[in-house]
């Protein structure tokens, strides 16, 4: 794991999860998410990687906003095609993360909605999308990715999962409805399960979670 995402250059959405289309990283940004995302490799139950290949989605792949999400494409070639995540992109490509999501992984993506997004305080977003608040923006996005691939079948209640942020989420789950919550607000449902990439698996939410210190 280590290996491979020291190799993947940085350029999460390259028209190419989270473009989810996008422009490449500069060599800073390289090292630092390198650096987070090798960490968070260890945090990953490794039985959830077992028989991986086996875990691969179903060739028609999963619909999102009608469309399919196939497992032949990457989490951002996927994303990028899918509206109702068109924010979660265009945040994706301002924090310069495209190439992240792009690379081998596997990575794990929570994804908000745009409708997610509209729930933030009232001049939250346009802050976060500022040139000058991109490192903010990044740690926001990353509070969301997973380094390794869990599906829904991996997440149980009360387990809690390092970020490549390097802070916790913690999952809940009733009556088979995953919940997701940073401890602090309320959790987010997730809407859409198990949408299987190439490079790893994507649950589209209902909310946006942020880390502490956001």
């Amino acid at each position: 794991m280590n290996k491979t995402l020291r190799s993947a250059s940085f350029s999460l959405l390259s028209a190419g999860v989270f473009a989810f289309g996008l422009a490449s990283c500069g060599d800073s940004a390289t090292t630092e998410t390198t650096t987070t995302t090798t960490d968070m490799a260890t945090t990953v139950d490794s039985t959830a990687m077992m028989s991986d290949s086996a875990r691969m989605g179903k060739s028609e792949g999963v619909l999102v906003d009608g469309i399919p999400m196939t497992p032949d494409k990457t989490i951002v070639q996927n994303a990028v095609m899918a509206p109702s995540v068109s924010t979660l992109v265009k945040a994706v490509q301002a924090a310069g993360l495209d190439g992240t999501l792009s690379g081998p992984g596997p990575f794990t993506v929570f994804a908000p909605t745009n409708a997610a997004f509209d729930k933030l305080p009232n001049g939250a977003l346009a802050g976060l999308l500022k040139p000058e608040s991109k490192d903010k923006l990044k740690g926001v996005l990353t509070y969301h990715v997973i380094a390794g691939r869990l599906l829904a079948q991996d997440l149980k209640d009360g387990q809690q999962l390092t970020t490549v942020n390097g802070q916790k989420i913690t999952v809940s789950v009733k009556d088979g409805k995953v919940m997701i919550s940073n401890g602090k607000d309320a959790p987010v449902a997730v809407q859409t399960a198990d949408v299987v990439s190439s490079n790893g698996v994507t649950h589209v939410i209902d909310g946006v979670l942020l880390p502490s210190a956001q």
